[in-house]
């Protein structure tokens, strides 16, 4: 063989052995693609995030939740935000007072998931086997009074709401502010006389800021959201009636996946931050 003729040989054969080489590579690279592009797009269901947008095998399609009255503003931001970072799903609320919307689910009404002001109206759902699993606590609660701005009646303590000249509006007993009300007068040993009791803080509330009472006791977070609408009067003895608010998937629910996937949600570190901004303390 002649030295040119070995010497093209040579090259053809280098030149295979670099094109095995480069493709070798070329399989290593997508293997290790793919390989993150898997482990990135695992979705953990039970805490889904703010940002996270919607992957292959989470949960979509519609839910209903059944809210307490005074979670409207946060569930109302969470529920959008979950719907933006997951395309495919629809959250619809119905807001009101604990122990109305206990009823309307003992009577048949269609809820995937409770979030209650209070644990008493929750546990009246997981006795009667309405709840599936264990409800979580997600949010704490406490009272204060609620006035006219500039505080028109000068109301600085509990003691002051018993003024023969002050229109008070409390909420039901049986609603979860109402419960608290009844424990801090039973701490302080304040008899409240409340022109009219009302079966949703949001209703006790609205008459303060409409001018049909001169004081409510509703919850921090109401005086917060209500946006200069009233001020708030707070005291010491609301501590001693602290709301543990808890959520919990109904057993009949219709999408029980997408519904735990919400109320994870709610619990989240995005969820909790919404609640701490409106005022709500830590579970």
């Amino acid at each position: 063989m002649t030295t040119h003729v070995r010497n093209a040989a040579l090259l053809i054969a280098a030149t295979a052995l670099v094109t095995v080489g480069l493709a070798g590579c070329s399989t290593a690279d997508t293997a290790g693609t793919a390989g993150t592009a898997g482990t990135a797009g695992t979705t953990d269901t039970t805490a889904p995030s703010a940002s996270a947008s919607s992957t292959a095998g989470a949960p979509t399609g519609k839910i209903t939740v059944f809210a307490a009255a005074s979670l409207q503003k946060t569930f109302t931001t969470l529920g959008e935000q979950y719907e933006a970072a997951h395309p495919g799903t629809t959250i619809t609320f119905s807001f009101a007072g604990s122990s109305d919307l206990v009823t309307q689910i003992q009577n048949g009404a269609p809820a995937d998931v409770f979030a209650s002001a209070d644990e008493a109206n929750m546990d009246k759902l997981v006795k009667t086997d309405i709840a599936a699993g264990s409800p979580r606590d997600f949010a704490t609660n406490v009272l204060e009074i609620a006035v006219a701005p500039g505080n028109p009646k000068g109301i600085t303590t509990l003691d002051d709401l018993t003024a023969p000249d002050v229109q008070l509006v409390t909420c039901a007993t049986p609603v979860p502010c109402g419960a608290a009300t009844a424990k801090v007068e039973q701490a302080t040993g304040v008899d409240l006389q409340p022109v009219s009791e009302e079966q949703s803080v949001t209703d006790v509330l609205g008459k303060v800021e409409s001018g049909q009472a001169d004081a409510g006791l509703v919850y921090v977070t109401d005086v917060e959201g209500a946006g200069g609408k009233v001020d708030g009067v707070r005291f010491d003895a609301a501590s001693k009636a602290v709301n543990t608010y808890p959520i919990g998937v109904l057993k009949d629910a219709s999408n029980p996946d997408l519904a735990a996937a919400f109320t994870a949600y709610v619990r989240s570190d995005a969820g909790q931050r919404v609640l701490a901004d409106a005022g709500f303390g830590a579970p």
